[in-house]
């Protein structure tokens, strides 16, 4: 789920990037990557912070190619174990920048995100394995983007929060 979600993420914003909207006051500007806590797997994933306590743990994120490539199909593999069901209600804060630029800091409903890597809530405990093919669009702006996907249920307990940097 937390490798969903933030590839939710990365597709979302690979393809949105003219649908930056103004942000809540409340929401965070600056998007930091701690080295610290890598994603297993091939990919340029890292954990927020210590992933110890997520409603999600993460096994291993592939990506193919690695890093994504515009223009090209972007192969997804995640495996994972969620601790706990994911019910109706659940937020994802996603921030894109692209360098400094903020290109879209929101918070969105977490069940309408996952149904495009074709998963529905209410999502339950267990094992979740994501297969999915991404086509890139070949208009990316080259330079650096940074992602961040912060993810909470419905009663605020963090389902996972990842960050990524691509430079296209």
């Amino acid at each position: 789920m937390k490798a969903a979600t933030l590839l939710a993420s990365l597709t979302l914003a690979s393809a949105a990037f003219a649908v930056a909207s103004p942000a809540p006051a409340w929401l965070p500007s600056q998007v930091s990557i701690n080295e610290d806590f890598p994603v297993p797997g091939d990919n340029p994933l890292y954990f927020c912070s210590d992933p110890a306590d997520d409603v999600l743990t993460i096994e291993n994120v592939d990506l193919n190619p690695n890093p994504p490539e515009k223009g090209k199909t972007l192969s997804i593999t995640a495996k994972g174990t969620l601790n706990e069901a994911i019910e109706d209600g659940a937020k994802v804060h996603l921030q894109v920048k692209y360098g400094l630029i903020t290109l879209i800091n929101q918070e969105a409903d977490l069940c309408e995100q996952v149904k495009q890597v074709d998963l529905e809530c209410p999502l339950d405990k267990g094992k979740l394995v994501l297969l999915k093919d991404v086509d890139l669009p070949k208009e990316i702006p080259p330079g650096k983007y940074t992602v961040l996907a912060d993810v909470f249920t419905k009663d605020n307990d963090k389902i996972t929060c990842l960050t990524a940097q691509v430079s296209f």
